[in-house]
This record gives structure tokens, C-alpha cells and sequence, in this order.
């Protein structure tokens, strides 16, 4: 009895496969016809059946060469050893690494910190003092950490990964910032301090013409946990160019935040029609601070300098309350959900060479304790924090670091609405995977380990803490080989404008 049952099975199973075969071949043929007679594709037409094959394998790369074929250090937008880096101090295990470093020290734009014959003892460390910014604001902020989380959209970012922020962010004692998406309540569930983003479309704060409502400024700015207001010019990965949400993220919940048709594309304007010049920009910003009461800043990348100039030369001929309280320096290779290559790529200087030309002009003109400077831009790793506080930073916001604390992997599918690690999809399914609990931890983690390690940097120089960095601490490799000091490649320059406070 059991052998008969045996071989029927067997039977069965044959059968099967003969199907399947059947079917396989039936499929083969009907693609074979398709891709010899389609024009569109040369190389289906000429490789019919096995040409797909050249697409699937040219998609499965995108996720197999972080693994089999990139080197440590050469993989973009960010390198293996970057990521790992942030994926250990996140999960708060051991940081340290053997043998010897694997970065080529000679290849030009390395950053090498000069180390003191005395560094301070862990017995004399100074910790970070808090930093007022807006001091002519009815509420100022005395902003606690020098690193903070840079502006990422409810929209761009899932629900559960902003939850996990801001719990993170509560827990490090530092900032969020809520990108152009408007005020989520998952911003204000982990009690974190709030820095509210007005992009080109004024989301979360527009009326329903779509311009600045100075009503729900108010309602935004009477919630305490927001700190501060920042106005959003352009952003390093797509300068000249606003926001950009798929039809597929634009939720029911997202877009009552926003203030927009559900599951249509949300696209903002690529700047905002009511600034011109610097004029009007300082006019904006001050209407902000004047309804809300709190400090406002803007955020930019730099292309040419002479807009800064001109703003500079307005802010010492209206007086030292005009000025921003803060200005977010984005560097050209910055981050985003989704933008066109041309401007990726091609668009905005880096934040290398940006960020100490803009802390000259403010001292330049006298402006430099005035306004305060927050850089941005792939600054995730202790190096490039420690590098951003030798050429003038106040303080560093960082995106795609907390986006791996959170458990990115680099998928490159934020656009898509299919990132694998639930981060920047509104797929239930694959939000799933995000236990917000759990890397909320990572998050708080990770701020804390990369603020200890610049503050090992800072101390192998030979300050008590990182604030007191400056640019004779840092030298940079020349193309010639040479290593010349930060303060040599840019010399601190002489006061050449008075504020108009002084003059009168």
C-alpha cells in the first residue's frame, strides 16, 4: 500500500514538472516572439529571451556591488567604511578598528587634524556649552548639542522613521528638524526639541491660496516644543528646484499635514515668488520672527557669493536685528528623495568650499557673532563634524547619518516607495521592519558616539572641547602633495564693514 502511494506521488510530482516545462516553453515562445518583433529594445530584438536577463542582472547590482564588488573607500555617495562606522556607533558596539588605517593620506582634499605634544587630560575636558541663537528674539535658543538632525520631510520619510527620530533625538538632547512637509505629530511624540521648515510651498503653514499664513505661524509657533523657524531658499542636491513627493507618498495623512490632494504629485515652486532680492528676503524673515517670536534663519547652498554681499551690506544698513539668527549652509552634494541628475550632480558648490568662504564674509562685514552658521551636507562621519567646527561651523546637521542609525543600507530607493528597511516607504508591510523602539536607541546612540569622538579629536589638539577647534588645528593635502593649513588656505580676513549698530 505505502509503495503504491509512493509512486503515485511520483507520478504526480512527473506530471507537474511536465506542466511546468510546458508552460515554460509556451512563455519562452511568446517572449521570443515579442522581443523579435518590438522595436524599442536592440538588444532584445537581437538577443531575444536571454536579453532580459542583461536588465535583471543590471537591477540586482544595485544591491550586490555594496557587498561583492565595491572596494572599502570608493564606493558614492557613501563608501562602505563610512556606513559601517555609523552602523556600529548606532548599535553601540565596539568602534574601534586594527591593523592600520586603509585611507590614502597623500590623495588631495584629506583631512589631517594636527595633534598637540600635550593633549588635554580626560581630567580637564570642558563639556559643550549650549549656544543662544536669535538674541533678539522674544524666545531665543540656547540649542544644547553642537550635532543635530537635518531637515528630512514627513512624506519623504515614513511615519515610524520619524517616530524613532524624534524619540532618538529626544534622548540625545538634540535638534529634529521637520524638512518642508509641515508638522506631523510624530514630530512632537518623543518630546524633542523642533526646528519647523517653511519650503517653497509653505506647507503646514499656508492658507488656501497657498501663501504664508501668519495665523497658523502662530498655532505652530505657540506648540513649545518648536524652537525655531527656518526658510527654506534651496537645498544642495537640487538648487533652483523644490521638492519633490511621488503621487504614491502623498497619503491621505500626508497631505491634510500639507495641505494638498491626496495621491497627487507633491512638487513645490523653485523658490519662493515673494523674494527677489535681499530686500525682500530680510523682510520675510523678519515678518517670521516679528508673528512668531522665536528664532529664524534660512537654509541655501551657495553657488556665487555676490547674493550674500548684497544681503550683508542690507543687513548693516537696517541694523544688527535684521539679520537671519542663523543661515544652514547645504553643501552640493547633498541629499534628497528624489531630483533630476543634472542638478545632483552638477549644481552647488560642496560644503567644503562654501562653508569657510561664507564665515570669512560674516566677519568681514561684522556678522559673524550675529548670525550663527549650522553646515550640512554628507558631514556623518567624527572627521568631517570635527572638520566642519575647524572652519567656522556652530553646529552640523546630518540626514543620511541618522538615516543609517535608522537602518538604511543604501538601497538608492528612496524615491520608489519600495525602501527595503521602511524608512522612506509608506508600504505598511515593509514599515514593518522599523521597530520604532529600537532605533530610536540606535539614533540616540549614534549622536552619542560621533559627539565622543570629535570630542577625542578635540582634545588630541589640544582644547578642552569641540566649540574650540579653530583652523590652525586642521591642514588640508594639496594636489602637489603639500599639507598646508586650513587657516593658510583661508586666512581669517580684517573687518572691512562696520555694523550699523556701531556706526549709527
Amino acid at each position: 500500500m505505502g509503495g503504491s502511494l509512493f509512486f503515485t506521488l511520483l507520478e504526480l510530482l512527473a506530471a507537474l514538472f511536465i506542466v511546468v516545462i510546458g508552460v515554460a516553453i509556451l512563455l519562452g515562445i511568446g517572449v521570443y516572439l515579442h522581443d523579435t518583433r518590438q522595436t524599442k529594445s536592440a538588444i532584445l530584438r537581437n538577443y531575444p529571451v536571454i536579453g532580459h536577463f542583461r536588465y535583471w542582472l543590471e537591477h540586482l547590482g544595485e544591491f550586490l556591488r555594496q557587498y561583492f564588488f565595491a572596494m572599502d573607500r570608493e564606493e558614492m555617495p557613501f563608501n562602505r567604511a563610512q556606513r559601517s562606522w555609523v552602523y556600529r556607533a548606532a548599535k553601540n558596539i565596539d568602534t574601534t578598528v586594527a591593523f592600520g588605517s586603509t585611507i590614502n593620506l597623500n590623495a588631495p582634499g584629506t583631512t589631517i587634524f594636527v595633534n598637540c605634544a600635550y593633549p588635554v587630560l580626560d581630567s580637564d575636558t570642558a563639556p559643550t556649552q549650549p549656544r543662544r541663537v536669535g538674541p533678539y528674539c522674544r524666545e531665543p535658543y540656547d540649542a544644547p548639542a553642537f550635532f543635530n538632525i537635518s531637515a528630512m520631510s514627513y512624506g519623504a520619510l515614513s511615519n515610524p522613521a520619524i517616530r524613532a527620530l524624534s524619540r532618538g533625538a529626544k534622548q540625545a538632547g538634540c535638534w529634529l528638524n521637520t524638512g518642508e512637509g509641515g508638522l506631523a505629530p510624530a514630530h512632537l511624540e518623543g518630546g524633542c526639541d523642533v526646528v519647523f521648515q517653511i519650503g517653497t510651498a509653505k506647507y503646514g503653514v499656508r492658507d488656501l491660496e497657498g501663501n504664508l499664513s501668519d495665523a497658523k505661524l502662530r498655532e505652530v509657533a505657540a506648540i513649545p516644543q518648536v524652537k525655531m523657524f527656518e526658510l527654506k531658499l534651496s537645498q544642495g542636491a537640487k538648487p533652483g528646484k523644490g521638492g519633490i513627493l511621488p503621487a504614491e507618498k502623498v497619503t491621505e495623512e500626508i497631505a491634510l499635514i500639507r495641505g494638498i490632494p491626496a495621491h497627487q504629485a507633491s512638487i513645490s515652486p523653485n523658490r519662493h515668488p515673494e523674494i527677489s532680492d535681499e530686500q525682500d528676503l530680510l523682510d520675510m524673515l523678519n515678518r517670521i520672527r516679528e508673528v512668531t517670536g522665536k528664532p529664524v534663519g534660512f537654509k541655501a547652498v551657495v553657488g556665487g557669493y555676490r547674493w550674500l554681499e548684497k544681503l550683508c551690506h542690507e543687513i548693516n544698513r537696517r541694523g544688527m536685528e535684521s539679520a537671519p539668527d542663523f543661515i544652514t549652509l547645504d553643501s552640493g552634494d547633498g541629499g534628497t528623495g528624489a531630483a533630476p541628475m543634472s542638478l545632483l550632480d552638477y549644481v552647488g558648490l560642496p560644503i567644503q568650499e562654501s562653508l569657510p568662504n561664507v564665515v570669512d564674509m560674516l566677519y568681514k562685514f561684522g556678522l559673524r557673532e550675529r548670525i550663527r552658521i549650522i553646515a550640512a551636507g554628507k558631514l556623518l562621519n567624527p572627521s568631517q563634524v570635527a572638520w566642519a567646527l575647524c572652519a567656522g561651523a556652530d553646529f552640523v546637521n546630518s540626514g543620511r547619518g541618522f538615516m543609517f542609525a535608522l537602518g538604511c543600507i543604501q538601497a538608492m530607493q528612496c524615491n520608489k516607495n519600495t525602501c527595503p528597511t521602511g524608512i522612506t516607504t509608506h508600504n505598511p508591510r515593509l514599515q514593518k521592519g522599523l521597530v520604532v523602539e529600537d532605533k530610536a536607541t540606535r539614533v540616540a546612540s549614534y549622536h552619542q558616539n560621533l559627539v565622543h569622538e570629535v570630542e577625542t579629536i578635540a582634545h588630541s589638539c589640544g582644547v578642552h572641547e569641540p566649540r574650540e577647534l579653530r583652523r590652525q588645528h586642521c591642514r588640508i593635502v594639496q594636489p602637489d602633495g603639500k599639507i598646508l593649513p586650513l587657516d593658510q588656505l583661508y586666512p581669517y580676513p580684517k573687518r572691512s564693514e562696520k555694523p550699523a549698530e556701531e556706526t549709527g
